[in-house]
């Protein structure tokens, strides 16, 4: 459906997207992730096209889209506050898009009505939008993004603005919805849990590159580099020299996954993988913090950083105690260098 060959905008000297690679086959639901400034909402400003390329192009069913006006992309937009026109009532915005491309004034309300029904506003037609809630507003926006059936959805932080428990419910919402229409759709996001919730795949950028794509599980259980794990929220990481199935580190030996890249590295232990054992050179409970179904501990060596371990609230030890360190293997991972130019296929 969609496809970015070598894709590049520069601001001056700088390369808001360099030379990015990236497939979204039809049906497929992508999130783009990444920081502020890593160039993700020009992406999706390149493939809609509101921000021209300069080197590169952007195709969509396999036809360059190189002097297609944004009207004529046949793409859905749908932006963090929404842009509805607060003149029209949720029908006269819902059946903006219809409208402009000829459909009668039949047509226009049976669409109008399927979508509401759709994004569950059902006879919601003659509401002002300045009436809606933000959940409500958010709805309208995206069915007014469907009504004129585009080939392809794009997202732009499309729940920021709404509070976190709202945004957990529309998006399982989202999902679903996008599965029975069989939408494509590309979604820009700085949310990681949003991001992972809704896409079948993940791509995470940096700096203007695709930093590691892949399906939100494998992204989440393997980041690829340091600079993924960390802005994921891993701090565990440290350097090792890995010599077979062992790491040697700051934190003693520690096992690592069978294939696992050799010789100097930088490792990842993610706080599920700590046990406490009876065993070996003990480790202070530094500080506990609650998080929900878990409690993040803090855990201090002899000698080297602090590690961070997650446990269940019963199973949690208490600040001030001591106890040796285990590590499960299947939660440690040999990390990659910082490449770029990673394929988001």
């Amino acid at each position: 459906m969609l496809r970015l060959d070598g894709a590049t905008v520069r601001f001056g000297e700088r390369a808001a997207l360099d030379a990015v690679d990236l497939e979204v086959a039809e049906h497929e639901i992508v999130s783009v992730l990444g920081p502020s400034g890593s160039g993700k909402s020009t992406l999706l400003r390149a493939v809609a096209g509101l921000q021209a390329l300069d080197a590169g192009r952007v195709l969509l069913a396999g036809a360059d889209q190189a002097g297609v006006p944004v009207h004529r992309r046949g793409v859905g937009l749908m932006f963090q506050d929404h842009q509805l026109f607060p003149q029209r009532d949720v029908a006269g915005n819902v059946a903006f898009g219809p409208r402009m491309r000829g459909a009668g004034r039949a047509e226009q309300a049976e669409r109008v009505a399927e979508l509401l029904d759709l994004v569950g506003l059902p006879g919601a037609e003659r509401r002002s939008v300045a009436a809606l809630s933000g959940g409500e507003q958010q709805r309208v926006a995206l069915a007014r993004a469907l009504a004129p059936r585009p080939r392809l959805l794009m997202l732009d932080e499309p729940l920021g603005q709404l509070d976190r428990g709202l945004r957990e419910r529309l998006v399982v919402e989202l999902r679903d919805l996008f599965g029975r229409l069989g939408t494509t759709v590309l979604a820009v996001t700085h949310d990681q849990g949003e991001a992972f919730a809704l896409a079948d795949r993940v791509v995470v950028m940096r700096d203007g590159r695709i930093a590691q794509s892949g399906a939100p599980f494998d992204v989440w259980s393997r980041p690829a580099t340091e600079f993924v794990a960390r802005f994921l929220g891993f701090d565990n990481v440290v350097a090792a020299r890995v010599t077979g199935t062992v790491a040697e580190t700051v934190w003693g030996r520690i096992p690592v996954p069978d294939g696992s890249p050799q010789g100097e590295r930088r490792l990842l232990v993610r706080p599920g993988g700590v046990r406490l054992v009876t065993e070996g050179p003990l480790w202070t409970v530094e500080s506990r913090t609650f998080r929900g179904d878990r409690v993040a501990v803090r855990l201090r060596p002899a000698d080297g950083p602090p590690l961070e371990a997650e446990f269940a609230p019963r199973d949690a030890p208490a600040e001030g105690t001591a106890a040796g360190v285990d590590f499960r293997v299947e939660d440690v991972v040999v990390l990659g260098g910082e490449s770029w130019g990673v394929s988001g296929k």
